[in-house]
Order: structure tokens, then sequence, then C-alpha cells
């Protein structure tokens, strides 16, 4: 029964959204204080059609000189999976771990680019174990349960 076997492909990986804000251009750009970064990731997955699903991993990058922003970058990467004949005790790993994996090198490649293109020097995003963060998105989510 071939059409049983289970199924893991790659449709396509694609830039979702970008934008690039500069609100205290140019005088911050003067500036000669080093600013703080923020970073804050993303992971979520919706279905598009029935055993097709969109993983995105979400990239909010925001650098600040005491209170005012130099630059706020998010960028949104996705990508479109055809998952199939799967347990389901195995979809959430799938979507949570191994999906993520293969979008955020793309991610992390935008980011660096975009902000380069702005006139910054790139941020380079550190790599994520993201069976780590998937497994304390559950253990947080069973500690909800439990309150």
């Amino acid at each position: 029964m071939a059409d049983q076997d289970p199924v893991f492909q790659i449709q396509r990986v694609y830039l979702k959204e970008a934008s690039l804000e500069q609100p205290n251009s140019p005088a911050i750009l003067l500036e000669q204080e080093q600013p703080s970064v923020d970073i804050q990731l993303g992971v979520e997955a919706t279905p598009a059609a029935e055993g097709v699903y969109e993983v995105a991993v979400t990239a909010t990058v925001q650098t600040k000189i005491k209170d005012k922003t130099v630059f706020l970058v998010e960028v949104k990467q996705a990508g479109i999976f055809e998952i199939r004949n799967l347990p389901e005790d195995q979809m959430g790993p799938i979507m949570g771990i191994a999906c993520p994996q293969i979008v955020y090198p793309y991610l992390r490649g935008n980011v660096a680019d975009l902000i380069q293109r702005a006139g910054f020097p790139p941020v380079h995003l550190a790599e994520i174990n993201f069976q780590a963060m998937y497994e304390q998105q559950q253990a947080q989510a069973a500690g909800a349960v439990t309150q």
C-alpha cells in the first residue's frame, strides 16, 4: 500500500514578509554610542490544504540607543510542506522542529541582508535549537493546563 507510506516533502521556501524602519534617521546615525539589540523569534504552523502545511519563522530585530530606535526589522520566512500519513503524535515535532530547521537558514540570510542593505553592519542570528524551543513550549503549555 504505497499510498499509505509517510510523506514529508518541501514544496517551497519563500520570504513571506519583510519590513525595515529607521524612524530616527538620519540624526540617530550620527550617534557614537553602541546600540542595544533585542531579537525575538516565533514559529507558527497552519494548514494550507489537505496534507499541506505552511510553517513560518518570524524574527524581529530592534536596535536602540537609549530610548530611540535605530532600526526595526521584521522578517517572516515560510515554507510549504507536504506531510501525509504520519502518526498524529509526530505532527507536532515535525512542524515545531523539522520544518523550522529547514526554513531558519533562509530567514537568517534575509535578516542579515536586509540590515546590511539598510547601511548597518549585518546582524547574524544565532543558531537555534528548535527541539529545545519546542520542548520548552510543550512544557509551558502542559504547565498552563495543570494550573
